[in-house]
């Protein structure tokens, strides 16, 4: 598949459409614990086994982003937007087929692995589009993008609580609801296919590193850094918090609250989920707005430290107030979003433009260990106490004490981020493999 080429006169401004159709649709994945309660009924699942689709699609997310970021530059957003599409809606299809026959690992494999790959791709297809499209404004850019995956639970959450309460929550309910699910962002996303176009190359740029001038540092270059592992922990620790709550969201504030005189409806949680959703889109474009005015390590500084602080707060006192409760894990899921927003800048601080996507693509392998940790931490310790006999929110109270450590671990590795030491930069020349890899990533010609 040619990548396809903008006509002259082609408006920029219909690309950014394009990217929200795909990423509205693959950030759906923030609305799974919808499914949780209904899957865990019908199939006699625990939390941690209900989770393990979610944290596999994550995984898959970003092992596909990470390796499969070469193949994007080389075939175009149209291509990756057609494997985005194909891949996550055939997971649902896939998932609509076990719970039809009940075979749970049907809808791991459909879900988690099938769907993660679309969530991989179409997550680092559009991102690297509008770069191209707008170098003048890179920021505001991937931000539209960002904030989409960010927002896709947003409709996805009420969307889907309603079509469980419409088709049944138990086996072929959520058949039928999987199904739909398929089918419709198919569609949705096959707008994305249509209207997206690359744009013609300029003539006489060769993207070298002196070109660019400044500090520039190479994709293998920086692997050899502590600066890139420092931030891989300081992502991994950031996301693992936020994504402990938002896998667990809906059944965490119904626990929380099971046994006050007023109880979480099934329709409230989803419309706590829904909120999350909001809060994590917001944080994307607010939060990394913030870190052009404070700075990059300052920001880190507050979405660690304060996000330790809103945990501790939901700890001590979360479920004896629901506005306390609803605020504290606001802020700490705006810090989830703004985390993922502010990393790119982060990078191009200490690394140069030269290969930053290249780079942020293999930092996003902290996303998926941190898909794994995040929800086997929260779903593996409310299990087992609740197997103890506990109930309420006495199932989340060690899970928050580990997640407040880890927040304090990611802490301290943003203390000790520093500038790149000078024998890392890229030479005025670049050698021959790395002026092939800058040739690659070029616009296509028509």
């Amino acid at each position: 598949m040619s990548p396809p080429v903008a006509p002259p006169g082609w408006s920029r401004w219909l690309v950014p459409p394009a990217a929200l159709s795909v990423h509205l649709s693959i950030g759906q994945a923030y609305a799974w614990s919808v499914f949780k309660p209904p899957l865990e009924s019908s199939l006699g699942l625990s939390g941690t086994q209900s989770a393990l689709p979610f944290q596999l699609g994550i995984v898959m997310l970003g092992l596909s982003a990470a390796f499969g970021g070469t193949l994007v530059e080389r075939h175009g957003p149209r291509w990756a937007m057609t494997v985005a599409l194909v891949c996550f809606s055939s997971g649902f299809l896939l998932s609509a087929l076990g719970a039809a026959v009940e075979q749970y690992w049907l809808i791991v494999l459909g879900y988690g692995f099938v769907g993660g790959i679309g969530l991989g791709i179409g997550y680092i297809s559009p991102v690297s589009t509008l770069i191209k499209w707008f170098p003048d404004r890179p920021g505001m850019a991937t931000g539209i993008a960002i904030m989409g995956f960010g927002g896709g639970a947003l409709i996805a959450s009420p969307w889907s609580a309603q079509m469980l309460e419409s088709f049944g929550t138990d086996s072929s309910g959520i058949a039928l609801a999987f199904l739909v699910h398929g089918l419709t962002y198919a569609v949705f996303m096959l707008l994305g296919v249509l209207l997206v176009r690359v744009p013609r190359p300029k003539k006489g740029a060769d993207g070298s590193a002196a070109a660019l001038g400044g500090i520039q540092v190479s994709a293998r270059g920086a692997l050899r850094t502590p600066q890139f592992w420092l931030l891989w922990l300081v992502l991994c620790m950031n996301v693992t918090a936020g994504i402990g709550i938002l896998e667990k969201a809906a059944p965490m504030i119904t626990d929380f609250f099971a046994d006050t005189s007023t109880p979480v409806s099934a329709t409230a949680a989803a419309g706590f989920v829904a909120l999350l959703s909001a809060a994590n889109m917001a944080g994307r474009i607010g939060w990394s707005s913030t870190s052009d005015l404070i700075g990059r390590k300052n920001i880190y500084r507050v979405y660690l430290g304060v996000g330790a602080v809103m945990y501790t707060l939901i700890a001590l006192f979360g479920d004896a107030s629901k506005p306390l409760f609803v605020l504290c894990a606001l802020v700490v899921l705006s810090f989830y979003g703004g985390g993922f927003a502010t990393i790119p800048a982060y990078l191009k601080d200490l690394f140069g433009t030269y290969q930053v996507g290249a780079i942020h693509g293999r930092l996003l392998t902290a996303w998926s260990t941190a898909g794994v940790l995040g929800p086997l931490i929260v779903n593996w310790i409310a299990d087992r106490q609740e197997e103890a006999g506990r109930h309420g929110a006495s199932l989340y109270g060690t899970s928050f004490v580990i997640m407040i450590g880890l927040l304090a671990v990611g802490f301290v590795a943003n203390e000790l981020v520093r500038p790149v030491h000078p024998r890392h930069h890229v030479s005025a020349t670049p050698a021959p493999k790395e002026a092939a890899d800058v040739r690659r990533q070029q616009p296509e010609s028509a």
